[in-house]
């Protein structure tokens, strides 16, 4: 849903209660980091210089938080068994600033060494790779999802070495 405009839908017809609106209509379905809203509400023809005012008063009133955004991707793929090297990418490619990513980063709390263990269990199996084809293959699936080399070795290794 569009927030309403006067006039014919010109740059010109936004005001800052339209682009309020619709920022917090995009906020009511998921956190948002500021350079998505900016994108999106871009997209929508809203002014710059009007969208910043917006989202300012947005974040003053916490209704749009970077650092609250962090955290609800971080517990998202934490839970899809990602990594930390790519939930960091991921952050940063949508506008998140390092700090914020690395706040969030050492808050989250997790084992990642036993979150490697266990992607790598959900999708080849408990018993750990004996071939050495095998094992590159596995280790490129838990690279590619964000685990950094020593948290690879730890998942791929047997429990008992």
């Amino acid at each position: 849903m569009r927030a309403k405009r006067s006039g014919d839908g010109k740059a010109d017809d936004w005001t800052a209660a339209s682009v309020e609106a619709a920022a917090v209509g995009l906020l009511a379905r998921r956190e948002h980091s500021r350079a998505e809203l900016s994108r999106k509400l871009g997209d929508r023809g809203v002014p710059a210089e009007l969208m910043e005012t917006v989202l300012d008063a947005l974040a003053e009133r916490g209704l749009q938080s970077d650092a609250r955004y962090a955290e609800a991707l971080f517990t998202s793929r934490i839970g899809r068994r990602h990594g930390p090297a790519r939930i960091r990418r991921e952050l940063q490619e949508r506008g998140v600033s390092a700090t914020i990513v690395e706040a969030a980063l050492e808050a989250a709390e997790v084992d990642w060494f036993e979150l490697a263990r266990e992607a790598r269990r959900r999708r080849f199996g408990d018993t750990p790779p004996a071939e050495w084809n095998e094992r590159v293959r596995q280790s490129r699936f838990l690279e590619y999802r964000g685990f950094t080399s020593d948290q690879v070795r730890f998942a791929l290794a047997r429990e008992h070495d």
